[in-house]
């Protein structure tokens, strides 16, 4: 991975942990995310506008990652109604590179180093560290099992977007259909999960959730673009250095606690992020 790609990619963790955020600190967390996907949908839009149609080929991938990236939002909102930003957002990205590895390893042609690799491990080490709180310090654990599908979900599309890019040449028109995508199949789940009260939002919720969006939509497309030009596993886990940002956002900004525990796994984070550029 080249220094530029490292530093874009670093840059979108930022802008991940950001729109996160904004999420959590929403009324209600489904229509947050159903801004974020809107948002992203009509950016999407109006990207592709611009581009030729995607070869047949092509759609199979753009219809599993909206598909995906549906299940993603739905059990991500689901998990941020029940905890704590610093608590779901470690448990949501953490097990997503390990996934990654693993299918990457097995069925894709990507080559790891071993230093990328015990970085990979490293960074997992810390971002699990950093999990364990919802099980020793009495919070909700129903965040847990949605927490865990948001980061299956993860891996699943970071794996289909991956070779969904490679396969079209084009890592932002395939970005911006399938953003598309995403909007289209998540619309109709989440109203007929939570009825059409979930749609309805005053006008800070839609000036936050714009902004969410915005910064959703560039962070992702500097992701897929950042897996045309590096191995898919080793993207996916710098990635995961967002945890990081959300930490530090919650403990300045939302008044959450530091305490070992935290700072540790934050150290082992950043770490494992370290070890990917050696």
């Amino acid at each position: 991975m080249s220094f530029a790609v490292f530093l874009w990619v670093m840059a979108a963790a930022l802008l991940h942990a950001v729109w996160n955020a904004m999420v959590k600190t929403g009324d209600n967390k489904l229509t947050g995310m159903f801004m974020v996907a809107l948002g992203n949908g009509v950016l999407g839009l109006a990207v592709v506008a611009t581009r030729p149609l995607p070869g047949a080929d092509a759609w199979v991938w753009i219809i599993a990652s909206g598909l995906i990236r549906t299940a993603y939002l739905l059990f991500l909102g689901h998990a941020y109604e029940h905890g704590d930003l610093s608590r779901v957002y470690p448990i949501a990205r953490g097990a997503a590179p390990l996934f990654v590895l693993l299918v990457s390893g097995l069925f894709l042609t990507d080559v790891i180093t071993g230093t990328e690799l015990a970085g990979i491990l490293v960074l997992g080490t810390g971002i699990l560290l950093m999990a364990q709180g919802a099980f020793s310090n009495g919070e909700n654990r129903r965040l847990v099992p949605f927490a865990i599908g948001s980061a299956m979900a993860t891996a699943a599309y970071s794996i289909v977007d991956g070779i969904g890019a490679r396969e079209m040449g084009d890592a932002i028109a395939f970005t911006g259909w399938a953003l598309a995508a995403t909007a289209w199949f998540y619309t109709p789940a989440v109203v007929a999960l939570k009825g059409r009260a979930v749609l309805r939002a005053d006008a800070r919720m839609w000036l936050s959730g714009s902004i969410a969006g915005l910064a959703s939509y560039v962070a992702y497309t500097i992701v897929v673009w950042a897996m045309t030009q590096a191995p898919i596993a080793l993207v996916t886990a710098l990635r995961e250095t967002s945890i990081l940002f959300a930490v530090l956002i919650g403990w300045l900004l939302f008044g959450e606690r530091m305490g070992w525990g935290k700072a540790l796994a934050a150290a082992l984070i950043v770490g494992g992020a370290a070890l990917t550029r050696l």
